[in-house]
């Protein structure tokens, strides 16, 4: 039995995503689309423990899928149209080659459209791509499973009424509609390498493997982006620290704490390969994106075998290429910490202080001036700095940790 239950549990990981995307194009409805595919994962959990497990469960989950659609369709209103529709669909050719990577691409972009608010495409892209339930997605993000239900509805219901088309968009648009699709994966990794609750766990790893895997999925899709690859690098050098990344007592351990033997060297791996290949492109004459450059200030750290032997400079004269492309305050935040391990705490300090304005309901600006104050032996504006940033944390990893720093001052 448990073999069946994790042939199924594979099989939803591989097809569900091909499934909707499939059912979608087929019947051009995300609604049908999401009740059929569920409805046949549902039938697989009751059929195969006695029928055995079909030698093509992809093959076996469209069909059945297709007939529950189908099914609904003819149940609906308008009955006699929608019967001629329906058979119509179901009669139809099979699908040509290669099209199913399509459809796929098609309903990340569909769910990532630029008229839906940026929380609706992370839940809409969760439900639909991610396969991942209502109760899963409302836990992850702290809110009420109805409230959720609702985000989800509500975002389906635009794209119906806007009639928002389910294809891939000209060559022109496509570049802004991929970086909104990256935009939505970045925040579905960071919110759980760095879970914003109160009551949650320090580091959601459900949240950061879906967001890997979907990550994986757009870059097989679409090979030859560099800021999908780029993205795709961040992400697994960052899950691969992940294992030193808690310590027993529940803090998070800062970066030049970790014990790098505890890395996954597998992950470190496969993200360097990616970020050389995009340097390669870069000398070619590609300029490297916001991703691309994360991933290579990333690949920095952890190609050091301890905090000591990081190469500032480089990390610096990354986060130089960043701001002339992003030159945001979070940006300039992490820049003044390079500019400490060169120039030194009083340098990197009035670097931050110029960022006060914009960062003050920040914590990590708070976080990262109580470390800068403590090495310059302020450790009382050090203690009220630390306050401020475990007012504002909500992880509660990262607030433990600088509770346990603000304690060591004298």
């Amino acid at each position: 039995m448990s073999d069946i239950a994790d042939a199924v549990t594979h099989a939803h990981h591989a097809e569900w995503a091909r499934l909707v995307a499939v059912l979608t194009r087929r019947f051009g409805d995300l609604d049908i689309a999401e009740e059929a595919a569920a409805d046949a994962f549902a039938t697989a959990v009751a059929r195969w423990p006695s029928d055995g497990v079909p030698p093509n469960p992809g093959a076996w989950l469209t069909t059945t899928a297709s007939r529950k659609a189908i099914d609904r369709i003819r149940r609906e209103s308008k009955r006699d149209d929608k019967h001629k529709e329906a058979q119509v669909i179901h009669d139809s050719p099979a699908e040509p080659h290669g099209v199913v990577d399509d459809d796929r691409l098609r309903l990340i972009l569909t769910c990532c459209h630029p008229a839906l608010a940026m929380p609706a495409r992370v839940a809409l892209t969760l439900r639909m791509v991610g396969g991942l339930t209502v109760p899963e997605i409302a836990r992850a993000f702290l809110v009420r499973e109805s409230s959720m239900e609702k985000r989800i509805t509500r975002a389906k219901a635009k794209i119906k009424a806007a009639r928002i088309p389910y294809r891939i968009p000209s060559a022109d648009d496509l570049p802004a509609r991929g970086s909104g699709v990256l935009a939505v994966l970045y925040l579905v990794f960071n919110e759980g390498y760095l879970a914003s609750g109160a009551d949650a766990d320090p580091i959601r790893h459900d949240l950061t493997s879906e967001a890997i895997r979907l990550a994986r999925l757009v870059h097989a899709l679409l090979p030859d982006d560099g800021e999908v690859a780029g993205l795709l690098a961040l992400m697994l050098l960052s899950e691969a620290r992940v294992p030193a990344r808690i310590a027993a007592n529940g803090e998070l351990v800062a970066l030049d704490e970790q014990d790098r033997t505890a890395w996954d060297a597998e992950l470190i791996s496969e993200g360097h390969r990616l970020v050389r290949e995009r340097l390669v492109a870069a000398a070619a004459g590609t300029p490297p994106g916001r991703y691309q450059i994360l991933a290579a200030i990333n690949a920095v750290h952890t190609s050091a075998r301890d905090s000591s032997h990081t190469d500032w400079s480089q990390v610096l004269a990354l986060y130089d290429q960043l701001t002339r492309l992003d030159p945001s305050p979070v940006v300039g935040l992490n820049r003044a910490i390079a500019v400490a391990e060169l120039d030194g705490p009083e340098v990197a300090l009035a670097i931050v202080d110029n960022l006060a304005e914009p960062l003050n309901d920040y914590h990590a600006y708070h976080a990262t001036r109580a470390d800068l104050l403590r090495r310059l032996g302020r450790e009382q504006q050090a203690r009220e700095a630390y306050t401020r940033a475990i007012d504002l944390a909500g992880n509660t990893g990262e607030t433990a940790t600088l509770e346990r720093r603000r304690g060591q001052l004298q």
